[in-house]
């Protein structure tokens, strides 16, 4: 669906986007992530043909958006950061308006218009001023402004800055929705919601991809350490002198005690040790209760923030391959051995014929 292929963009002396590629396909949300002046609002910008790469290739749907710009744009649908709206008007005399500017007519623009106000919940307000709106609303007008059309590929930049908790949530239910329908890429600055909603991550720091997988899999592969949180009943005072007895265990920390005379303490050990099954067996026999034990999961916001730490120059972590990738490289790999078992057989019958 979207493809940027080796896509630079200088302003002068300064590189705000340096020879990125990546590929979005058909149907799936994409988070793009990445600190303030990474280059994720440039990087949108050239997507949408706003600005034009120094260097490189994009394709919209099969269309160049410099060599077939009004094709490839009339995929897209933009909602940029800060809601800009012309607040003098209602929000159907806005939506109308969009419909207008991407060459929707008659029929077609009326049907486009209702079907919009309908999937963004605009019903109730659509005669309204948009300067009387509450913020959530001018969210949603901004974003039937960026549907109206029903373009393939809907680009979303901080779609829930300023938002009360519960207007957050509605919007967020809304791109969930807008994914079964639409290709869509999402900025935000809020991992937790990319987490939520988002298939797969690009992370962008001082211009450069530095990571693109799953939110699962950039947790885990940045995780080095396993920790469990453990809360206990130690009469003994043996939890103190457990990390000798147990080898596999790199630290233990108190946590807290509580009201109940137990204790939270936690546990951590190497990433390939899982701890669980050895504490079960170890701490009743230490006369050590167990009250509650559980895995202290990695977050998005750890692996974001090791990532973009980082002062490698090459991307730390790159999706894994697809089944279909990994099936194709397999059988190209058997084709090669069996070609090189014919020619060593081949070689042999050679030498075999000289002597």
């Amino acid at each position: 669906m979207i493809e940027v292929k080796n896509v630079t963009k200088k302003y002068a002396n300064i590189t705000a986007v340096n020879n990125i590629s990546f590929s979005v396909n058909d149907g799936e949300i994409i988070g793009f992530l990445g600190p303030n002046g990474a280059g994720k609002t440039t990087t949108m910008n050239m997507i949408t043909g706003f600005i034009e790469p120094t260097e490189g290739q994009i394709i919209v749907n099969g269309y160049d958006i410099l060599k077939k710009s009004k094709k490839a744009k009339k995929q897209i649908g933009y909602m940029p950061e800060g809601v800009p709206l012309y607040t003098e008007l209602t929000v159907k005399e806005f939506i109308n308006y969009m419909a207008e500017l991407k060459l929707l007519k008659g029929e077609e623009k009326k049907k486009s218009v209702e079907k919009t106000i309908e999937e963004t919940g605009l019903s109730d307000v659509k005669n309204k001023l948009i300067r009387n709106l509450s913020r959530g609303y001018k969210q949603r007008t901004s974003l039937a402004g960026a549907l109206v059309g029903n373009p393939d590929v809907i680009i979303l930049d901080e779609p829930t800055v300023g938002l009360d908790p519960k207007q957050i949530t509605e919007i967020r239910s809304l791109i969930k929705e807008l994914g079964k329908n639409h290709t869509v890429i999402l900025s935000s600055h809020i991992l937790s919601e990319v987490s939520q909603i988002c298939e797969r991550v690009i992370i962008i720091n001082n211009g450069k991809i530095v990571a693109i997988d799953t939110p699962e899999n950039l947790e885990k592969k940045t995780k080095e350490k396993n920790t469990l949180i453990v809360t206990v009943e130690d009469p003994k005072g043996n939890m103190e002198s457990l990390k000798e007895k147990v080898e596999e265990i790199e630290e233990i920390k108190l946590l807290k005690n509580n009201e109940d005379n137990t204790k939270q303490y936690a546990i951590t050990s190497n990433n390939q040790v899982d701890l669980r099954k050895i504490l079960f067996e170890v701490l009743p026999k230490e006369e050590i209760t167990i009250f509650e034990l559980k895995k202290n999961e990695a977050t998005l916001e750890e692996a974001f923030i090791k990532l973009i730490d980082s002062n490698d120059d090459e991307p730390q972590i790159i999706e894994e391959k697809s089944k279909e990738d990994k099936k194709k490289e397999n059988k190209e790999k058997k084709q090669k051995e069996k070609e090189e078992k014919r020619k060593n057989k081949e070689n042999k019958k050679e030498k075999g014929g000289k002597k």
